[in-house]
């Protein structure tokens, strides 16, 4: 198994663990997946003018409402030194293409960050748990942008940004 490969399965499992989190509250999950196996593609939606955009990683619905969910896994938050704060992020190219989903989608697309309370490098050991928030509110307290992490870049939120819905690990 290659490097990119352990990646993409150790946020299978931190993706099916929120999956389980929010089931056990009452909602049902729709998993969106690649359309062809091992191509590493991700999941799209594909538009009616023949475009194409990353599409999140499920859909939530219950209770009358329906998000978006984008999940991701991470040890630890990343500790930024210039402001003293723990943040956390997502490739810049995706977080464009989840802002243009939610602009063509009937639903709100949330970003979801499981995080286990590591320890990142040189910083002091990081909160665990559940955070997340609403992208249509995130995009307006965007803590920083950074080009040299990603294939794109990296955007970042300051924990206080987020709200924290869950101690981890995650129960129902």
């Amino acid at each position: 198994m290659n490097d990119f490969e352990k990646k993409l399965e150790r946020g299978k499992v931190g993706e099916s663990q929120i999956a389980e989190w929010l089931k056990g509250r009452g909602n049902h999950i729709l998993p969106i997946y690649e359309i062809e196996k091992n191509q590493y593609a991700g999941p799209a939606v594909y538009q009616s003018d023949g475009g194409s955009l990353i599409a999140p990683d499920m859909l939530c619905f219950g209770g009358g409402q329906t998000i978006w969910i984008e999940a991701k896994h991470k040890d630890a938050f990343t500790w930024h030194r210039i402001s003293k704060t723990f943040c956390t992020g997502i490739d810049l190219h995706h977080y464009e293409q989840y802002i243009r989903v939610s602009m063509i989608a009937e639903w709100p697309v949330w970003l979801l960050f499981l995080h286990r309370g590591g320890q990142a490098k040189d910083s002091p050991p990081s909160p665990s748990g559940l955070y997340g928030g609403d992208l249509s509110k995130l995009i307006a307290c965007e803590h920083h942008r950074h080009i040299n992490w990603g294939k794109s870049g990296m955007v970042y939120w300051e924990i206080g940004s987020l709200t924290k819905l869950a101690d981890y690990p995650l129960t129902n």
